[in-house]
């Protein structure tokens, strides 16, 4: 193993630690293209959580718990492949990740595991304060425009360009791949319904009531999430965007000790809570 690896590995224990006991693998966290719930990544946004994963926690379904960490991420790289292009016809980007892990005798079914491709897929939590309208430009969580993500205007998909990372909390290992299940924790104002009718409404609430589900578990695990998810189900527009606020606040009040803190790409317990 280079020493430079072990130099920045080290950078995060409380002693200096030998090759013989880390294991050290890679990780794809996340990509610019689009994904399964019509949502991306922005350059500026990718570039904003190489920076802010360095030294992350992994654990496992996005349940924040001091026992379920499992690895630690040390290095990031945000990687260009020429030889592909995301949907909206630009250059394919990922972020990189080098992640370690001490060798126990716990975690050796684990790095088993990891190695013979079984742990494969990851899932990132992190927020993010804009989401730009494809079609029109607008950012909903200044104004809303009643474009609907998944139709297509003009001949082109609508899509929402996730952008101003203010936070990235951790990754996790989970079933199913959540780059093309995205749960980015999103900002919602009332002004992102007010101009919605029909269906438009029906899809925010939607909307609301799947980010409510998925900050209620990151805020308190599973049993908060099927609460909330009850909650919510009889809720008004204005009542969940108030629940929302309220969850958000929860998690940015637990947020530190959360962050005591293959190549792959992440299932979700929460219905699209694999955050991304």
């Amino acid at each position: 193993m280079d020493s430079i690896i072990l130099d920045k590995i080290n950078r995060f224990t409380r002693r200096k630690l030998s090759e013989d006991e880390v294991y050290v693998f890679s990780v794809i966290l996340c990509d610019n293209d689009i994904d399964r719930d019509c949502e991306r990544f922005s350059d500026g946004a990718l570039e904003s959580l190489k920076e802010r994963f360095v030294g992350k926690t992994g654990i496992f379904d996005h349940d924040p718990t001091t026992a379920n960490q499992n690895a630690r991420i040390f290095d990031t790289e945000l990687v260009t492949d020429d030889s592909r292009t995301t949907a909206v016809g630009e250059p394919y980007k990922y972020l990189k990740a080098m992640a370690y892990m001490v060798r126990t005798g716990e975690n050796k079914d684990l790095i088993a595991e990891i190695d013979g491709g079984i742990k494969k897929e990851v899932s990132i939590s992190c927020a993010a304060a804009k989401r730009i309208c494809s079609v029109c430009g607008n950012d909903k969580a200044v104004t809303s425009c009643n474009h609907v993500k998944g139709r297509k205007y003009g001949g082109k998909l609508c899509h929402t360009v996730l952008d101003g990372i203010t936070d990235a909390y951790e990754w996790s290992f989970v079933a199913v791949p959540a780059q093309v299940n995205a749960g980015v924790t999103k900002k919602y104002t009332e002004a992102d319904t007010v101009k919605a009718q029909g269906e438009d409404i029906s899809a925010a609430d939607d909307e609301l009531r799947r980010d409510i589900r998925r900050l209620a578990y990151f805020a308190g695990g599973r049993s908060a999430a099927d609460i909330a998810s009850l909650s919510a189900a009889s809720l008004t527009t204005k009542q969940l965007i108030a629940l929302r606020r309220s969850f958000e606040e929860q998690c940015g009040r637990g947020r530190a000790e959360v962050q005591l803190s293959p190549d792959t790409g992440g299932n979700d317990p929460t219905e699209g809570f694999s955050m991304r």
